[in-house]
């Protein structure tokens, strides 16, 4: 960066990106003139030609990346479909390559074929798209490229049929201004914008309608930062300039530069002594510390702005990486700060642990003294970067203060803690038998069974946990996990025989349904006649399935169940069959649950877990914001179950209502209301409240792959999510909104100008301010699940992905201000830019 530019310039590197080359066939705009008369009175074959009938012909693109006239994949087609009035396919198409292996040359062919007969084809355009810039820089975003009428794209270096040409027309010259406005080089006018897409819509259809060119529309994926082109870095020794060689006649000679030993770009040293201690700083620290503990030591305090500073460190987040300087001031201050909850897990980064001095006084003298910490803390203790078993163990001590409901929430992750005390055991004979660090057993697998075996609900969930992990392929941690079940059963079985016997009818119960289940997901009957081979199944009493002697629900140890009712079963129309069964109760309620086979819902299990919590930490607060976070409970690596919530996806609301207000009028009249719409007053309360809770939760985790086919509405006004199957940022679709706020959703509220979507805003900006408070416990229950094998959470930054979506680095009037802008933030452009190229909107799938 230069020294006069006060301002960051990013970008990333392409041998950084290791995703696959992946891009968009949006569509083909241009007219296509049927041949004259004329020539097919001279070749009659013609009038097989798909551009000779009277409807759209039944086009198909073909694309393959291409370097140095060498091709790098093999051709890709697009899967069939018909069109009815333009030329749409909107498929995404992933090569077998990733970023990082291509080369600067790369380029992209793609040909649009016509029917020309029986299984012939001929090619409609072709056009060669490179992939890099003259630049250097990865190309991203929509782009137009010219097909060259009648040819097949030809891939070559020197190519005929570039995706460019030197003429400009109107259209290509308003398309670099949209360019220029989305990267921000362009002052934003609202209104004015507004004006000018209008006109940009109506110049493209006259436009297209005088153009002889045929256009293909591609989207390529937006990274957040410029990708330039640049490849991996070879480590090796640098190599020893040798003698000049003898003047000989041998034919084929190796002429180098003269620059080849000297130039860095080229070679690089690789310095072995780069992960060993560094001499210099160890002595340097040994002086700034004191190892004495004298009395000094303990009753110093900082000043004011030492305070400040030390004010500053504790307010890091978990993930902050402390500088050595930092590290130095908790240590001097470590006495003072044993006073501040906050201050441990500061302090425990601080330690020096290959130092046995520096340890003992810290584990042994410290760390009895320090006062109780928070939750978020201690979850942070036993996260993979503690392995001394003592600082575990205080963690241990202090989650015991938490009841029984509280440990229920956090349950999932100390579960998959107990992978870094086996792994910490596992690792003590690979150390050293003089170091200070103690790798004996914090005793957190204790600490878990313990309170399972006193509690008949926590003692189900954790049964669960541990029984999916023990099914899982990691044998090492099987074993590990097995142990724990068995302690568990062991306990049970000496002092509660009948739990014992609950939880073997369970798995007995888990079993019996995943069978049917599998079966009925591999038949090909009609789906009637499987829910009818379905019912029969429930209502046949040799299956122990209609009436059975009481039992917790594995889903909800709450629920005590006494039988299925064969006449609600039904299945799901879906490619895994789902199973939907109506549990009778003890109490003669009834308990409707989804059990699939087939799926991983582990992701779906964690997202409903952390919402339980914010819904949690919402109302202590006072706030209410009427979450449906349904119980969901995965008893095996491909297979669970979740409760369901009656309810109507808001795409069969409107199509059988019209809007959300004619559903909720429909179940919830009240002509009498004043400013409701004819809706009961807690209805439409309960609507806005659920959509602004489910708006703040589903930004926080990065819920993607939202359609009007998983956003649910109950009668009674209960909005929620359904399908967590992309997280944390991930999305399928291009251009997904932060926060996911959908016209329908406004709709139902009267539109943005009502009164109810005035509340709706501000319960969102009351429920972010309060969540954003508790980020830190939040951060480190994710993190916990790193080697969880979760899908959008394995060998990722979830750190930082988080800390992304709290704006842990604003103040809280920042914060505030830049989620306010997310949340009125209209998507008019990327609407228009969407109609413009006849691309479906974001929330129509």
């Amino acid at each position: 960066m230069d020294k006069d530019n006060k301002e960051d310039f990013s970008f990333g590197r392409s041998c950084d990106l290791k995703v696959p080359v992946t891009f968009r066939i949006s569509q083909l705009e241009g007219v296509r003139h049927p041949r004259p008369f004329t020539e097919l009175i001279d070749k009659p074959e013609l009038r097989f030609h798909g551009v000779q009938s009277p409807t759209l012909s039944d086009l198909f693109v073909t694309c393959q990346l291409l370097a140095d006239n060498k091709p790098l994949t093999i051709p890709f087609q697009t899967s069939y479909k018909t069109f009815k009035s333009s030329y749409t396919w909107n498929e995404w198409i992933t090569l077998p390559i990733r970023y990082c292996d291509l080369p600067l040359s790369s380029q992209i062919t793609f040909t649009v074929w016509d029917i020309a007969g029986p299984r012939a084809a001929v090619p409609v355009g072709g056009t060669t798209f490179r992939l890099f810039s003259k630049k250097w820089t990865l190309r991203r975003g929509k782009h137009r490229l010219l097909l060259w009428p009648g040819k097949e794209a030809d891939g070559s270096v020197e190519t005929t049929t570039p995706s460019k040409s030197g003429a400009r027309d109107e259209m290509g010259r308003l398309e670099k201004l949209v360019k220029k406005h989305e990267r921000g080089d362009m002052p934003k006018s609202e209104w004015l914008d507004k004006l000018v897409f209008r006109r940009m819509s109506e110049i493209h259809a006259v436009e297209t309608e005088k153009s002889n060119n045929l256009y293909l529309y591609i989207d390529l994926p937006r990274f957040d930062f410029p990708v330039i082109f640049s490849e991996l870095e070879t480590l090796a020794l640098t190599p020893q300039p040798s003698p000049s060689p003898p003047t000989t006649h041998s034919p084929g000679p190796l002429l180098l530069p003269a620059s080849f030993h000297t130039d860095l770009s080229m070679w690089a040293v690789v310095d072995p002594d780069i992960p060993r201690d560094n001499p210099v700083e160890d002595k340097h620290r040994r002086l700034v510390r004191s190892h004495r503990s004298s009395p000094y030591d303990r009753e110093l305090k900082p000043n004011t702005k030492l305070r400040d500073e030390l004010g500053v460190i504790l307010n890091y987040a978990p993930s902050q990486v402390l500088t050595s300087e930092e590290k130095d001031l908790v240590w001097k201050y470590r006495f003072y700060l044993a006073r501040d909850k906050r201050g441990l897990t500061k302090f425990v980064k601080s330690v020096t642990w290959r130092d046995p001095m520096e340890v003992k006084q810290a584990v042994e003298e410290l760390l009895p003294m320090w006062t109780e910490i928070d939750t978020d803390d201690a979850l942070e203790l036993l996260g993979p970067g503690i392995v001394d078993s003592r600082v575990r163990a205080f963690a241990v001590r202090q989650l015991a203060r938490a009841d029984d409901d509280e440990l229920t929430l956090y349950l999932l992750q100390l579960v998959q803690a107990l992978k870094f005390e086996s792994s910490a055991s596992d690792a003590r004979s690979s150390r050293s038998t003089t170091s200070a660090v103690s790798y004996d057993d914090s005793g957190l697998a204790d600490f878990l069974v313990t309170r399972a075996v006193n509690n008949h609900v926590l003692g189900y969930r954790l049964y669960w946990y541990l029984t999916v992990e023990v099914a899982l392929e990691d044998r090492l941690m099987g074993k590990m996990y097995g142990k724990v079940i068995f302690q568990f059963l062991k306990l049970l079985k000496e002092s509660d025989e009948e739990r014992k016997q609950l939880l073997i009818r369970q798995a007995g119960l888990i079993t019996s349904l995943g069978k049917r289940a599998k079966e009925f997901s591999n038949q090909k009957e009609p789906r009637p006649k499987r829910i009818e081979k379905l019912r029969s199944f429930l209502a046949d009493s040799r299956n122990n399935l209609l009436s059975m002697a009481p039992l917790p629900l594995p889903l909800n140890g709450n629920i005590e169940v006494v039988g299925i009712i064969p006449e609600k079963a039904s299945i799901f129309k879906s490619n895994l069959s789902p199973l939907l069964l109506y549990f009778s109760c003890s109490d003669g309620s009834e308990y409707p649950i989804i059990f699939k086979d087939g799926d991983d819902l582990r992701q779906d299990q964690l997202v409903i877990q952390l919402f339980t919590l914010m819904d949690r930490l919402l109302r202590q607060e006072n706030l209410d914001v009427k979450l449906t976070p349904y119980p969901v409970l995965a008893t095996g690596p491909q297979q669970g179950m979740m409760q369901f919530i009656p309810s109507k996806t808001i795409a069969n609301i409107v199509s059988e209502n019209g809007t959300l207000l004619n559903y909720m009028r429909a179940h919830y009249p009240d002509e009498g209301s004043v400013g409701t719409y004819g809706v009961d007053p807690g209805v439409i309360d309960t609507f806005v409240r659920s959509c602004a809770g489910y708006c703040v939760v589903t930004y926080l985790l990065g819920v993607g792959d939202r359609h009007l086919d998983n956003l649910l509405v109950a009668p009674d006004g209960h909005f929620f999510h359904v399908d967590f199957g992309y997280i944390l940022g991930h999305d399928p679709k291009l251009y997904p909104p932060a926060v996911k706020v959908c016209k329908e959703m406004v709709d139902g509220m009267g539109g943005v100008h009502s009164q109810h979507y005035a509340r709706f805003t501000n319960f969102c900006f009351t429920a972010f301010s309060i969540l954003r408070q508790s980020a830190n416990l939040i951060l480190n229950l994710v993190t916990l699940m790193v080697d969880a094998n979760i899908p959008d959470i394995k060998g990722r930054n979830v750190h930082e992905l988080l800390q992304e979506k709290f704006l842990l680095d604003l103040t809280e009037e920042e914060a505030m201000k830049h989620f306010e802008t997310l949340l009125n933030e209209t998507s008019y452009f990327t609407k228009v830019v969407d109609r413009f190229h006849d691309i479906a909107q974001y929330w129509r799938s």
